[in-house]
């Protein structure tokens, strides 16, 4: 009965304080031991690795479960995981969210708001000594993809490639993947490969916080804006956990806190967005596919869900 008294007044006193909305938060958040997987690929530059424990601590703080984020270097890996349960959430790329599955196993959780817009491009890029100005200068030379899964790093470039004469598998000499954005951009400073395509989002953040990289670099091809690598979370998680994590991401702009990880990232935040936000990327990758006819390809998903609240 003590217990039960001592419960009661601590109740009151914390919906009472002057901070009584906050704790009340997080009286309402379900606590619970069970990790909740999130994964990551080359979208987060190696730069952003040293906060992620902190942001997953925020993100308990938020959710009321342990949050690991759980990095791999390719989207195939995160793709399979996701499928497998072995993750919960992930950070993943507009290319592989249009592809169809049958059935299902993901659902839109949120975009990334990217200065002032849910929007991203692809850059073709070469080193700023050569003398290469346009994709045709760079038949016959080396390229650097990124991930044979992303759209702006290989959806984008090949895609490009279909209004070329020749053949775009054999448009260059010799092309590679090196399953990180910021990887292409080291590889192009550096005159590995004579040119490549990243992320835009990912080149300017290095122009920021790594310039001696990027200005040994030159843009000679800017894609159409395309929706930014997506949050997702897996069909199957239990729906209070997925409607919390989304307003946890979603609230980071509102939160002190929050705002710290956002700056980090660069972002100005996490909002919504319907499906058809990727209709462009959806619309290329059927023309390559269509180009290839190859039977192994997966058809593309026409209408993506989002997660809605039931």
């Amino acid at each position: 009965m003590k217990s039960w008294t001592v419960f009661l007044c601590l109740f009151v006193f914390l919906s009472t304080s002057t901070s009584g909305s906050t704790r009340a938060e997080e009286l309402n958040t379900t606590n619970s031991t069970e990790t909740i997987r999130f994964g990551l690929t080359a979208v987060v530059m190696r730069e952003n690795l040293r906060f992620l424990d902190q942001w997953a601590y925020y993100l308990k703080k938020k959710i009321g479960q342990p949050v690991e984020f759980v990095r791999r270097r390719s989207y195939r890996e995160v793709m399979d995981m996701l499928k497998t349960g072995s993750l919960d959430f992930a950070w993943i790329c507009g290319f592989p969210f249009v592809h169809k599955r049958d059935p299902e196993f993901i659902k839109l959780l949120s975009v990334p708001i990217y200065n002032g817009k849910p929007l991203y491009n692809s850059y073709i890029i070469v080193h700023k000594d050569s003398p290469y100005q346009s994709l045709d200068d760079l038949k016959d030379k080396i390229f650097a993809y990124s991930d044979p899964e992303s759209n702006s790093g290989f959806l984008y470039p090949q895609y490009l490639l279909l209004n070329k004469s020749s053949n775009k598998d054999t448009f260059f000499r010799h092309s590679f993947f090196t399953f990180n954005h910021a990887e292409t951009v080291e590889a192009i400073a550096e005159q590995f490969a004579d040119g490549g395509a990243v992320d835009s989002y990912i080149w300017d953040y290095m122009k920021e916080f790594r310039p001696e990289v990027t200005d040994k670099t030159r843009i000679i091809n800017t894609s159409p804006a395309f929706g930014f690598p997506p949050i997702v979370a897996r069909v199957g998680v239990d729906l209070e956990v997925v409607w919390r994590m989304k307003n946890a991401i979603m609230e980071m702009n509102d939160d002190p806190n929050g705002r710290k990880f956002l700056d980090g990232l660069k972002l100005d935040g996490f909002g919504e967005a319907p499906p058809n936000l990727f209709e462009n990327i959806r619309q290329m990758a059927l023309k390559v596919q269509n180009v290839n006819s190859k039977p192994n390809l997966a058809s593309l998903n026409t209408s993506a869900n989002s997660v809605t609240k039931e």
